[in-house]
């Protein structure tokens, strides 16, 4: 199980979510709060526990509690000391929400908050706790960068952690794709940022490009068997305060 972590870790760092990786590399700090938001099998916690130290913390949130499970017995086998699982959602709201599990039994990594989901395909409504990070963080915490993985439901985490946003300026990596919204489009979720004095880049292979020169039409066209998979399809973007 180790080994699969780490394999998973490694692959991403050097082959999958280099680009992604590499920003949060140079903007992470010894000492910062870091956020997992949507952890599904932690491939980000070994490097974010790594470069925030031993006097920083790794925060993942994971509301599939056997995945939660899973992340806390990977990272109590290796030692990663400073991550703490939380096994709830997050969103813009505290309290209790619904989550819809594709398939019939098991975790789903396109679980998701969005009920649209369930008329797209057969899912489990699975029952679980939901937090702002607004509430979940003291006043004091510097929180330094949000990673989230939430399946159309950015929206609602950026809503619920405007204080964060205003005041800590984190950098933002997350993905965001039209086809996982159930209103709007991914400019609707940008200008919210952009409102809150983010600028951002989107991720095309192993660099990023500047946010003006991306257009879903193009860089996330919906034609095609599984048109998520091809290789100029693009949905992983890193926003930053500006200077």
């Amino acid at each position: 199980m180790k080994a699969r972590f780490l394999w998973r870790s490694f692959r991403a760092r050097y082959r999958d979510e280099v680009a992604e990786l590499a920003s949060i590399r140079r903007y992470i700090r010894p000492g910062d709060t870091v956020c997992d938001i949507g952890a599904n099998k932690g491939e980000f916690i070994y490097w974010m526990s790594r470069w925030a130290g031993g006097h920083g913390s790794v925060v993942a949130f994971e509301p599939q509690e056997e995945l939660a499970l899973y992340l806390r017995g990977i990272c109590c086998g290796l030692g990663l000391s400073n991550v703490t699982v939380e096994a709830k959602a997050v969103g813009s709201h505290t309290g209790a929400a619904t989550l819809y599990v594709p398939g019939e039994a098991g975790n789903s990594p396109g679980a998701s908050l969005k009920s649209g989901l369930s008329e797209r395909e057969a899912c489990r409504k699975v029952p679980v706790p939901i937090i702002t990070l607004d509430d979940y963080f003291r006043l004091d915490t510097n929180v330094r960068v949000l990673k989230i993985d939430v399946e159309g439901a950015e929206g609602s985490v950026f809503e619920g952690a405007r204080r964060i946003l205003r005041e800590q300026s984190p950098l933002l990596v997350f993905e965001c794709e039209n086809r996982h919204l159930e209103s709007g489009d991914v400019w609707d979720v940008f200008r919210c940022l952009f409102e809150l004095g983010y600028d951002g880049k989107f991720v095309c292979g192993r660099k990023l490009r500047p946010l003006s020169e991306f257009d879903a039409s193009v860089h996330q066209k919906q034609t095609g068997d599984r048109f998520w998979d091809r290789k100029d399809y693009y949905n992983n973007f890193v926003f930053r305060k500006k200077a």
